[in-house]
């Protein structure tokens, strides 16, 4: 049963929903109240975090193995799409975009990064929603990077040209002349 679990091997890049893209730098055997546990070990080098996931519980926790092409290209262009604000109070919509970030959901990563994004001649954000925002652009960039073979902050500038070029269409202002 075991063996069947292991559908990461050391050196993958992997996604975990609460902290983003890690990558599987060890599978370990430990033995814990008697029971003898098959363990991935992971690494976040952003957070500077390790975090040991039981093999039998990847799956119930949400990791997951990088996303498809087609996933992020449809992450992509949900960029592209009108942002959609609620006229809710921020603190219920704030709960909703952390929820859709922790959901590991590429899509709707994209959504909230789409939905937070303020381009230049926009009024400014607070600063709870600049830090929701941040985290969405971080964890979206992260995995695009991992996908591409580049550094986030390559991959963070190739999702905000695609956010201005979005804003520049549906923000159509009268330039003054």
């Amino acid at each position: 049963m075991a063996a069947k679990a292991l559908s990461f091997v050391v050196g993958d890049y992997v996604v975990y929903p609460k902290h983003g893209v890690g990558r599987v730098v060890e599978l370990q055997s430990q033995e814990i109240a008697g029971a003898k546990l098959e363990l991935y070990v992971l690494r976040f080098e952003k957070e500077r975090m390790t975090l040991r996931v039981p093999t039998n519980k990847a799956e119930s926790v949400g990791m997951r193995k990088l996303s498809s092409n087609a996933q992020m290209s449809d992450a992509l262009a949900t960029l592209k799409g009108k942002p959609k604000v609620k006229r809710t109070m921020w603190s219920r919509r704030a709960q909703e975009y952390e929820a859709k970030i922790n959901s590991g959901d590429l899509v709707s990563i994209a959504e909230v990064v789409r939905d937070l994004f303020r381009a230049e001649d926009q009024p400014e954000q607070s600063y709870s929603e600049r830090q929701i925002f941040e985290a969405a652009c971080s964890r979206l960039a992260r995995e695009l990077a991992a996908m591409e073979q580049v550094d986030e902050p390559t991959a963070q500038v190739k999702i905000l040209d695609i956010l201005r070029a979005a804003a520049a269409i549906h923000n159509k202002v009268a330039v003054p002349a």
